[in-house]
């Protein structure tokens, strides 16, 4: 499904990265150069294995660090299936459900001027919905008002089909599952959560979406190159690999989409971005830099996606826990990471953030599949690489 999050361990196979003395500059250009090396040949491989399969031609990666290393930015593959020119670090990505962080940021900033409470309930900020009327922004937020997705309705497939440029209106999305029966209040994936935090954003605002996202977030973190279309730099569509689909609850899609038609998605996938703007904007994000601390600690509240109990932190035995727009994932090898991965009907972009080292990967692909994902076993190899790189670059002890 389109716009879905991690829902399992996303870095099966990973390596702890051991600690060290910090390295003399040129070792670490050295070992910053046989890197990139080894992550291009990361990056060929699963092309070659995995392009013709998902119908890709385009896979980036991007590392940053904690620390003063420089970042790694690594493309393998062409802009179009079948040729054109080579992708490159300037690409531009559908960010899919990585915009959901973006939504939840806006509400809790809201939240610390006192505008609003997540605790309020729907009736008081959407009244046309009575049926949702106690449901509270909380429970959009975490997933749990059991509103169901709009992105799960024969009707919505139907129309998205029969025409992928449609330019769809709130009113139109909320049309699809307004009469449906409210379900329980536990961990359920829905989409329509976010549509309805949006309005939300802009009822408390008195502004637009676009506008408050533009002036709270994308400006004051200089992200020059993310955007909600159409709202876009004129040249955003040139930057962006081809966008392809093998849903086959969209049969018809196994050919090029469109790149700037996101209107479907809006507050809970609809973001333009490249990954030097993500990883600014996640190191951002779980470091506090965005909220005041009571804010940040809601921001990272967690819910069992197994037992949709709230959860102080994630186990081996409760590894996934879903937070307002972000999830933090119980590796047994890595440890504990906060990922998501995001994914539109032609793209997917994955982040990992560790927060004992700061350090952050985000890769993309411009193809999006229903069932048998393996951006996350690409995580995994990217992490055993750096891990290798790692060890090899430390002195070696007499």
């Amino acid at each position: 499904m389109a716009l879905t999050t991690v829902t399992a361990a996303i870095v099966s196979g990973m390596m702890v990265s051991g600690g060290g003395p910090a390295v003399a500059h040129a070792v670490v250009e050295t070992s910053a150069r046989s890197a990139t090396a080894s992550l291009r040949s990361d990056l060929e491989k699963y092309l070659d294995a995995q392009g013709a399969k998902d119908h890709f031609s385009a896979v980036s990666l991007r590392v940053t660090y904690g620390d003063q290393r420089p970042d790694i930015s690594v493309d393998a593959g062409t802009f179009r299936y079948g040729g054109g020119r080579p992708v490159n670090s300037r690409a531009l990505w559908q960010i899919g459900s990585n915009t959901k962080a973006f939504t939840s940021v806006l509400l809790l900033q809201l939240e610390a001027e006192g505008k609003l409470s997540i605790r309020d309930k729907l009736g008081k900020w959407l009244p046309q919905y009575p049926a949702w009327r106690d449901v509270t922004i909380k429970q959009l937020l975490s997933m749990t008002s059991g509103i169901p997705s709009y992105t799960e309705q024969n009707a919505f497939l139907k129309d998205f089909d029969a025409n992928p440029s449609t330019r769809f209106t709130l009113d139109r999305l909320m049309s699809y599952v307004e009469g449906l029966p409210l379900g329980p209040a536990t961990y359920e994936y829905s989409n329509t959560n976010y549509l309805l935090a949006q309005m939300i954003v802009e009822r408390a605002s008195h502004d637009t979406y676009h506008e408050r996202l533009a002036e709270r977030i994308i400006e004051p973190l200089g992200m020059n190159d993310t955007c909600l279309p159409p709202d876009c730099p004129p040249d955003t569509a040139s930057r962006m690999p081809t966008p392809y689909s093998t849903h086959s609850v969209l049969p018809n899609l196994n050919k090029p989409l469109p790149r700037l038609r996101l209107s479907w998605a809006q507050g809970a996938g609809g973001l333009v971005s490249s990954l030097k703007d993500m990883s600014a904007w996640d190191r951002a994000l779980y470091s506090g830099q965005l909220l005041p601390s009571a804010q940040q600690r809601e921001l990272k509240s967690l819910v069992s996606a197994k037992t949709s109990k709230l959860i102080k932190s994630v186990t081996a035995d409760d590894p996934i826990g879903f937070g307002l727009g972000v999830v933090k994932l119980a590796h047994p090898v890595t440890g504990t990471v906060w990922a998501y991965e995001g994914a539109t009907y032609g793209n997917r972009v994955l982040h990992m953030y560790f927060p004992k080292t700061g350090m952050i990967i985000a890769l993309a692909v411009n193809s999006a599949v229903g069932e048998g994902d393996t951006l996350p076993d690409l995580a995994g190899t990217v992490y055993k690489t750096l891990a290798a790189q790692k060890a090899h670059a430390l002195p070696r002890h007499q």
